[in-house]
């Protein structure tokens, strides 16, 4: 397996700095206690989980909420208008650069131009591409499939949204995991309510694909977002129903399952960004950015006024009911 480093762990889960804040907490106490001072009415456990937990709520109040239904709208415009353009012949970096001039157009930031090293400003992933392909000078041609992820920053907050699109007529078997891709997002995004948790979504994605032998990607999960590209909580695409953080009104994060035809292990290239397959199966992979409300979720990266879940990028394959 090629070497992982910082720069291709954006998506990888953030459990790390949970821990380690559960250990700084863990040193405090444990020496107050040596020292025989008091905890007060709190169990080292209850104080422990309470400051480990606290940084990872990111809630956001309506303001916030506002910018990122504003942030979500303009980068589903975006990725729609890309994706229309994608045809056969056309290089993954001019699809880079349909993005430029989309946001030079709308006076926005494409958000992974330079994230923490990033060379273009949008992800391509072609077919057994998992994640954060780079554009370059490779053409498209019938048959192949690619993914299409673009976030803006709008007004300091974030909007990411991704589609995989076929490019001319593809195979009945490659139709279908986009099919079963497309709907085990949307089925991820139903989980989400108040009172639910981080687990319910992966359930739901598990059980709508893994029955048709594909398999769900372990290495990178969704996360929250916000003001920052990636902040917690992480949103693993796999999961047991009823475990995990309970959802609180006013978290946003994405919902970004990748679905693999083979196996779901996957291995860096050299470049340390580009993701495949291990097995060099195809991948699929379908982005929304939500917020869990009052009463239910609202997705941020859609055109519609409402907030209901739509295709992302406004792509389904043809007679695909939703």
């Amino acid at each position: 397996m090629a070497r992982v480093t910082e720069h291709t762990a954006i998506h990888r889960t953030l459990s790390s700095a949970s821990r380690t804040i559960v250990a700084q907490v863990w040193r405090v106490f444990a020496g107050r206690l040596r020292t025989g001072g008091s905890l007060g009415r709190y169990s080292v456990n209850q104080v422990m989980l309470k400051q480990a937990r606290q940084p990872d709520l990111h809630r956001k109040n309506a303001t916030q909420l506002e910018k990122m239904v504003a942030a979500g709208r303009l980068a589903a415009r975006c990725l729609s208008w890309i994706v229309r353009q994608v045809t056969p012949g056309m290089t993954t970096d001019e699809i880079h650069e349909l993005q430029m001039q989309f946001a030079r157009e709308h006076g926005v930031t494409p958000a992974p131009l330079d994230y923490r090293g990033f060379p273009k400003s949008i992800c391509t992933s072609l077919n057994e591409v998992v994640c954060h392909g780079i554009p370059g000078t490779r053409k498209l041609v019938e048959g192949d499939i690619i993914g299409v992820d673009v976030t803006l920053i709008v007004e300091g907050y974030h909007g990411d949204t991704a589609t995989t699109v076929p490019v001319g007529d593809v195979a009945p078997e490659v139709m279908r995991l986009l099919e079963r891709t497309l709907e085990c997002q949307r089925r991820g995004i139903e989980a989400v309510r108040p009172g639910a948790r981080i687990g319910d979504i992966g359930a739901a994605i598990q059980s709508t694909v893994e029955p048709d032998g594909y398999s769900v990607v372990r290495d990178f999960v969704g996360h929250g977002i916000g003001r920052r590209f990636h902040e917690p909580p992480e949103i693993p695409h796999y999961g047991k129903a009823g475990r995990g953080r309970r959802l609180l009104p006013g978290m946003t994060f994405t919902v970004e399952p990748m679905i693999n035809a083979g196996t779901w292990e996957t291995r860096i290239l050299d470049d340390d960004w580009t993701a495949i397959t291990a097995d060099g199966s195809l991948s699929a992979q379908y982005e929304h950015t939500v917020a869990v409300t009052e009463d239910g979720v609202r997705v941020l990266t859609v055109q519609n006024e409402t907030g209901a879940w739509e295709p992302p990028g406004r792509w389904s394959p043809a007679g695909w009911i939703d």
